[in-house]
C-alpha cells in the first residue's frame, strides 16, 4: 500500500458497530478466511473492485486481549483505513478511535444512522465535522446498502485524506440510547440470560441426538463392507486394520465426528450466530457479568465456555478475545465443565443403559457446581476483583438477524471445527489405535485398576476412564461389552464414574488446541490441576453419597 488508492483497506472499529456487515453489503461478496500476517489469527477478507478490505476484530481500548493487540498491529502497519463508528454514539466512538488512525489515510463510515432521527440538525452537524475534519463521512444503514451509498464509500476511498488528532474536532452532540429492557432488570434479567444462553445448547444437543440416532445405523451399515474385509484374515491383527477398523478406529469411530459431532456443530453455532448478529450477545453479556465475576470471568466468557457444547477448539480459539486476567480462567472452565459435542451424547447412553437417565440431571447438576468451585478457586484475584469491569460502553440495539449475518457468524467456527479440530482429532484416533494395538492402554488399565478402589469402582471401570482422558466418547466403554467394563455399576458408581472420566483430563484435542494457544507450560499446568480437582471431586460425591446410603 504506497497511495491512497492502494489495495489494502483495513477496517476497524469499536465491538458492535457493524463492520462485517457493512463489508458483506457494501462488497456483495463472501468474505474468504485469511491469517493476520505472522500470527495464526483468522480474519475475513472481502475482495471488490480490485480492493482487500481487511475486517479486524473490534477494537476495545481498555482492553489487553490479544485480538485488540493484533488489531491495533494491523492499523500501525497499514495506510488506507475505513473507519466505522456508530451514528447513536458518533462523538464517543471517533473519540476513542481517531488517536488510533491519526496520520493515516481513509474514510468514516457511520452506521446505525436509521436510528438516528433524522432532522436538519442531524445533517448540519455530520455536515460541519465533515468539513473540520476535512474527511469524506458517508452515514448508511449497513444492513440496507444501496447503489447510491455504495458508489459514495468507493469514491471517497479513492480521495482519501489524512485523519487529523480527535480533540480538533467539533462534537455532534447526540447519543441515541435503546430503551432499557428485562435484561436490565436486577436478578430477573441476569435469570432470563441465563436460560437464553441454555436453550441453544439444550436445542442443538437433542436435535443433534435424534438425526444421529436416525443416520448414525446408516452411516454404519455404509461402511460395514469396508470394516468386514479390514476384519477378514487377511488383515487381522495387523496395525493397519487397528488404525482403521479397530475400536477406535478412523472407520469405527470416525464416523461418530460426522453422525454425532457435526450436526451439533452447526446447529449450535447457528443459534449463536443469530444471537450475534441481532446484537442480542451483548445484552447477555452484561445481564451474566454480575454472576460472572466472582468465578474469575466475564459476563462474554460464559458464552465462550458454551461454545464447548458445539466443539472445545473454537471455543478455546475464541478466548483470543479475552482480557489476559481472564483468559486463562476461561480456558479452564472450557476444558473442565464444557461437554464437547461427544461427551453429553456418551454420558445420555450410559445412563439410559443402566435404567436411570434421570441421572443426567445430576451428572450436569455436580458438573456446574464443581467447575464453579474450582474457578473459584483457581482464578486470579484480579480477575475476581469488582473493579473488573466489563468494558461494554453502552447498551446495544436489538434487531432481527437475517440468513446473511447468521451464515456470516458461523463460518468461522464451522472451518476452525473442519480444518483444525478434524486433522487432530485424526491423528489421535490414530494415535489411540496405536497404543491399544501394542497393548499399552489396556495393560495400564489393567495395573492402575486398583486405585479406583479409592473411589468404590470396580477395576475395569480403568479403562473408560482413561480412554476418555484421550477422547470423550470413551465414555461409553461404560455400557461393558468387548474391552469395556462389564461389570454392573450401581447409580451411584455409575454417576461417579461418568463425571471422573469426563473432568479427570481435557481430551487431547482440547489439550493439543490449548498448548498452541498459550503454551505447553500453561496446558501441563493445567492438566495436572485438573486431575487434582476432578479427583477430590469425585471422592467427595462417592463418600459423601456412600456416608448417606445412595
Amino acid at each position: 500500500m504506497r497511495s491512497a488508492q492502494g489495495s489494502t483497506v483495513v477496517v476497524i472499529g469499536k465491538e458492535s458497530v457493524g463492520k462485517s456487515q457493512l463489508l458483506a453489503s457494501l462488497t456483495g461478496c463472501a468474505a474468504s478466511v485469511g491469517n493476520f500476517r505472522g500470527t495464526t489469527v483468522s480474519c475475513d477478507c472481502y475482495q471488490c473492485r480490485g480492493k482487500t478490505f481487511v475486517d479486524t476484530p473490534g477494537i476495545v481500548r481498555q482492553s489487553d486481549s490479544e485480538t485488540t493487540r493484533l488489531a491495533l498491529d494491523r492499523l500501525q502497519a497499514s495506510e488506507v483505513v475505513l473507519l466505522v463508528a456508530q451514528a447513536t454514539h458518533l462523538d464517543d466512538d471517533l473519540a476513542e478511535m481517531l488517536p488510533l488512525a491519526a496520520g493515516k489515510r481513509g474514510i468514516v463510515a457511520v452506521t446505525f444512522w436509521d436510528k438516528v432521527r433524522q432532522t436538519s440538525q442531524v445533517h448540519e452537524g455530520l455536515a460541519l465535522l465533515s468539513r473540520r475534519s476535512g474527511l469524506s463521512i458517508v452515514p448508511l444503514d449497513a444492513r440496507a446498502i444501496d447503489r447510491g451509498v455504495r458508489e459514495a464509500v468507493f469514491a471517497a476511498l479513492e480521495d482519501s485524506q489524512a485523519f487529523p488528532p480527535s480533540g480538533t474536532l467539533p462534537r455532534v452532540g447526540w447519543r441515541v440510547e435503546p430503551r432499557a429492557g428485562i435484561f436490565e432488570i436486577p436478578i430477573i434479567g441476569t435469570i432470563v440470560a441465563a436460560a437464553l444462553l441454555l436453550i441453544p445448547a439444550i436445542l442443538a444437543i437433542t436435535t443433534a441426538n435424534w438425526f444421529a440416532g436416525i443416520t448414525d445405523a446408516v452411516v454404519r451399515s455404509f461402511l460395514a463392507p469396508l470394516v468386514q474385509w479390514l476384519n477378514s484374515s487377511s488383515v487381522e491383527g495387523s496395525l493397519a486394520r487397528a488404525i482403521l477398523a479397530g475400536d477406535f478406529g478412523l472407520f469405527t469411530m470416525g464416523p461418530a465426528l460426522f453422525v454425532w459431532a457435526a450436526p451439533t456443530v452447526l446447529l449450535y453455532s447457528a443459534m449463536l450466530g443469530a444471537y450475534k448478529a441481532s446484537g442480542l450477545i451483548d445484552r447477555l453479556d452484561v445481564a451474566l457479568h454480575p454472576v460472572a465475576r466472582p468465578l474469575g470471568l466475564a459476563g462474554r466468557d460464559i458464552i465462550r465456555v458454551l461454545m464447548g457444547f458445539g466443539c472445545n477448539v473454537p471455543a478455546v480459539i475464541s478466548t483470543r478475545s479475552c482480557s489476559n486476567c481472564s483468559r486463562g480462567t476461561c480456558i479452564s472452565a472450557i476444558a473442565f465443565g464444557s461437554a464437547c459435542s461427544y461427551q453429553l451424547p456418551a454420558v445420555l447412553a450410559v445412563f439410559s443403559a443402566i435404567g436411570q437417565p434421570q441421572l443426567t440431571f445430576a451428572y450436569l447438576g455436580y458438573l456446574f457446581l464443581t467447575t464453579c468451585l474450582y474457578l473459584r478457586i483457581f482464578s486470579p484475584a484480579v480477575a475476581r476483583s469488582p473493579l473488573n469491569q466489563l468494558l461494554l460502553s453502552h447498551r446495544t440495539f436489538l434487531s432481527w438477524p437475517a440468513p446473511s449475518s447468521i451464515w456470516r457468524e458461523m463460518r468461522l467456527t464451522i472451518y476452525q471445527f473442519f480444518f483444525r479440530a478434524m486433522p487432530i482429532f485424526v491423528l489421535i484416533s490414530m494415535a489411540t489405535s496405536i497404543l491399544v494395538w501394542l497393548n499399552v492402554l489396556p495393560w495400564l488399565a489393567e495395573n492402575l485398576g486398583h486405585l479406583l478402589a479409592a473411589f468404590r469402582l470396580p477395576g475395569e471401570a480403568s479403562l473408560p476412564i482413561i480412554m476418555a482422558s484421550l477422547r470423550k466418547d470413551g465414555i461409553l466403554l461404560f455400557l461393558g461389552g468387548g474391552s469395556s467394563a462389564s461389570t454392573p455399576l450401581t447409580p451411584l458408581q455409575a454417576l461417579a464414574g461418568v463425571y471422573l472420566a469426563s473432568t479427570l483430563l481435557p481430551c487431547l484435542v482440547t489439550v493439543w488446541t490449548i498448548a498452541r494457544e498459550q503454551s505447553g507450560k500453561f496446558a501441563a499446568w493445567l492438566v495436572i490441576r485438573q486431575a487434582i480437582a476432578a479427583c477430590t471431586f469425585t471422592l467427595v460425591l462417592v463418600w459423601a453419597g456412600y456416608l448417606l446410603g445412595w
